[in-house]
């Protein structure tokens, strides 16, 4: 066995998952083979057009913070920006970009390409070869074989799958490419669960081929802060998309054709996205809506395809035509790629442990998709955990878990061990009960210093994380500080508001909801050291600080029998006092804590106080 077919670690996928599992372990000193079943669709965003996204956005600055590349790769392809939800509180707040995404896989295939440890190789994953219950590499349909100790499996929607449209099923992945035919059966005959899940995509259309005249303009907007650290700026072109509506008559097409859609006809067997439903099961979920928003995305800047997100659809391709033209602006569109379902195979992520590790094969993990999850975000959050524990697992260095309460990756991974899911798992606001604690704004307080000791942050991340929490504690320093009346007259001058008869603090004055930080640095410059997003990070600091102060209290005090650990290894059968539901689930789990052992559905407060127990003897 020579050089070039020993590696430390080999990922299966170059997908979003792929790609951060990839660039984990190599930025950590692993030499990795990234396999792909085609070199053409590294990165590729079968889906819409966009990264980020309610509660995805706040996924995208976590991957940033820890060393990822995805928020670098969005900030470098976007072609406009929003800020979602705007209106209501900065914990749901999430960024979301639309991508051009031919610039967004070129740019991550050279990434890839230029990583001095990575070896990028087109290939199809057979067999996974275990020996004595570790992993020691893959075996490619050409009959090569590779050889690691670690092996990430990163396979998307790409395993078994099947477009679906009307009656006609086709042995692809996504958008055409080839899927991988053959790993399946590997992973059954390892004993691992296989599921089937499904998901779809609406059509693209022509530009031209649209009365956008008829559609309502969507803008990006300027001066938001930026997905990485790391960039200086975001630079959004002029591509627009637009806002439109289903009518009765597209409604009815649907209804009359109902018999031919896959998922009501029982051709789709996989369970579908609840959060992303086809326009199919919006029309039979919600019989009294009379229309349903749908936008109208662009592709890229050199194409004049548009994606209609919101009408994705297995319908026959023939009823896709006459459904979209009863949309008002679609009259004469021109398809010129049909809508279609995917289905898919998955594994069970409760077989996995929270570092994404299979529990019963060492060395073996699963990222992105197939663990069940939905959405680029979700996938590249997953690549880039695993490729650190694996990497760190090579080292012999402790894991690293991330938890509820310092992150929505967090989240995310104990949801999917701890619970799993029978349907494709996508992250929202709500599941984080700590969401205030989790804003987008602070991931990088959060998490950086936890990438960094993980070996995967540059200095230079380091460095500037370390100057903006100098500034934002300077600036805490001087909330006492009571403003000059030549800055209050002109504060309140502008809001028309009468004068603080006693004056004002820098605090009082952040607090008043009136006024925003661009306000006050036009009357005081005493937080102009500040950059705008660490002033907006500040105020919300501030003016959250009593709810902050109490989630905090409230997180340490669960945090006490959240860090309890558990042996992975115990028999839980065998332990008095559990009742034998609560026996039988954390058999089946393993958790790792006490926390994490009171999430298992079935195990009750009394269970846990016998864990507790257990714990402290």
């Amino acid at each position: 066995m020579n050089g070039d077919y020993n590696f430390d670690g080999i990922v299966i996928g170059a997908g979003h998952a792929g790609i951060e599992a990839g660039l984990a372990l190599a930025r950590t000193g692993k030499r990795t083979l990234v396999l792909s079943v085609s070199l053409d669709n590294i990165g590729w965003l079968a889906c819409n057009p966009s990264i980020g996204g309610t509660a995805k956005g706040h996924l995208v600055r976590e991957i940033d913070a820890l060393g990822g590349e995805m928020g670098v790769a969005a900030d470098k392809c976007l072609t406009s920006l929003r800020m979602l939800n705007a209106s209501k509180g900065p914990a749901v707040q999430s960024l979301r970009a639309q991508i051009d995404k031919y610039k967004y896989h070129a740019y991550m295939k050279s990434v890839l390409e230029n990583e001095k440890l990575v070896t990028l190789r087109q290939g199809e994953a057979k067999h996974l070869i275990v020996q004595d219950g570790k992993v020691t590499g893959v075996e490619t349909v050409m009959g090569l074989t590779y050889y690691a100790p670690a092996v990430i499996v990163c396979s998307g929607v790409y395993l078994g799958s099947d477009i679906i449209v009307g009656d006609v099923v086709l042995p692809q992945g996504p958008a055409g490419f080839p899927r991988a035919t053959y790993l399946t059966q590997s992973l059954l005959d390892l004993g691992i669960e296989i599921r089937r899940f499904k998901t779809g995509t609406p059509a693209r259309v022509h530009k031209d081929s649209v009365d956008i005249s008829k559609l309502a303009i969507q803008h990006g907007e300027e001066g938001l802060y930026s997905f990485s650290a790391l960039s200086k700026g975001v630079k959004a072109t002029k591509e627009l998309c637009y806002l439109g509506y289903t009518n009765e008559r597209t409604h009815d097409v649907i209804r009359n054709n109902l018999h031919l859609a896959p998922k009501y006809n029982g051709m789709i067997k996989g369970a579908g996205p609840r959060y992303c439903p086809s326009i199919e099961d919006k029309i039979v979920k919600f019989p009294d809506k009379t229309r349903h928003s749908f936008f109208l995305e662009p592709e890229g800047d050199g194409t004049k395809e548009m994606y209609v997100q919101g009408i994705s659809t297995g319908l026959p391709a023939s009823v896709q035509i006459e459904m979209y033209r009863t949309i008002e602006g679609f009259e004469n569109v021109h398809i010129m790629r049909d809508a279609y379902a995917i289905e898919y195979d998955c594994i069970n992520s409760l077989d996995l442990l929270p570092t994404l590790e299979y529990k019963g094969i060492k060395g073996l993990y699963f990222a992105g998709q197939v663990n069940g999850t939905s959405g680029y975000e979700e996938a590249g959050a997953q690549g880039l955990v695993a490729g650190l524990n694996a990497s760190l697992a090579l080292d012999g260095k402790p894991p690293l878990v991330l938890r509820r309460d310092n992150s929505y990756i967090g989240v995310m991974i104990d949801d999917l061990v701890t619970i799993g899911t029978d349907e494709p798992y996508r992250m929202m606001t709500s599941r984080a009960e700590y969401r205030l604690c989790l804003r987008q704004d602070n991931a990088d307080i959060r998490l950086t210093e936890e990438g960094y000791k993980a070996g995967l942050v540059s200095k230079k991340r380091m460095n500037l994380l370390k100057k903006k929490k100098a500034n934002l504690k300077k600036a805490e320093s001087l909330l006492g500080v009571n403003a000059p009346r030549t800055a209050l007259l002109g504060i309140f001058g502008e809001l028309n508001a009468p004068l603080p008869l006693s004056g004002a603090s820098l605090g009082a004055l952040v607090k008043r909801p009136e006024i925003t930080p661009a306000l006050l640095s036009r009357h005081w410059d005493v937080l102009d050291f500040l950059s705008p997003f660490e002033q907006a990070e500040f105020f919300t600091d501030v003016r959250y600080s009593g709810y902050l102060d109490r989630q905090e209290k409230v997180r340490r005090e669960s945090a006490r029998v959240e860090d309890m650990p558990l042996d992975i290894n115990t028999d839980y059968m065998q332990m008095h006092g559990l009742r034998i539901e609560a026996r039988e689930k954390l058999n089946r789990i393993k958790p790792l804590t006490v926390g994490q052992a009171s999430r298992i559905p079935g195990v009750t407060p009394a269970d846990v106080n016998v864990l507790i127990i257990k714990s402290k003897k």
